[in-house]
């Protein structure tokens, strides 16, 4: 599934990897994973999912910087995830909050299971973060009638 998902956005895949070189092995993976869903949830909310240009990257990337410098994310710590939801212009906040709660704030961690420390966890999301928002300049939402089959709103 995560392949497949992440065949169409070819540059959303260069631009992570080529921005998280320092992660290696399963962390790496398990950020690669995470693209993976952030992909395929824009695929199943219906609409179009285009694929995403070098300019809505670009664009996604100003955007989450000037965030982290406004709201001073980094050095990532324990408010970390309270820091970044003060910030109201995110797209697909939900996604966002999701992506959050699995790096940062889960508690019901199973053995075995990747943990990164909160640097790591801070980068994976902020490059989640600017792949959300390029992924959302390139999807158009599915059209939703405004009256039902009656007539009725």
């Amino acid at each position: 599934m995560a392949k497949r998902a992440l065949e169409n956005q070819s540059r959303v895949v260069r631009f992570f990897k080529s921005n998280i070189p320092v992660m290696a092995d399963q962390p790496g993976e398990v950020s690669l994973y995470l693209l993976a869903v952030v992909v395929r949830i824009f695929e199943q909310s219906g609409g179009k999912l285009d694929r995403a240009a070098a300019r809505e990257i670009e664009a996604a990337t100003a955007k989450v910087q000037a965030a982290v410098k406004s709201a001073n994310l980094i050095p990532a710590g324990p408010d970390f995830a309270a820091r970044v939801r003060t910030i109201e212009d995110r797209a697909q906040p939900h996604i966002l909050d999701e992506a959050l709660h699995a790096l940062f704030e889960r508690e019901d961690r199973k053995e075995g299971e990747i943990d990164m420390d909160a640097d790591q966890s801070a980068l994976v999301f902020l490059m989640l973060w600017a792949a959300t928002e390029a992924l959302d300049a390139a999807w158009r939402a599915p059209r939703t009638p405004i009256w039902d089959a009656k007539g009725e709103a």
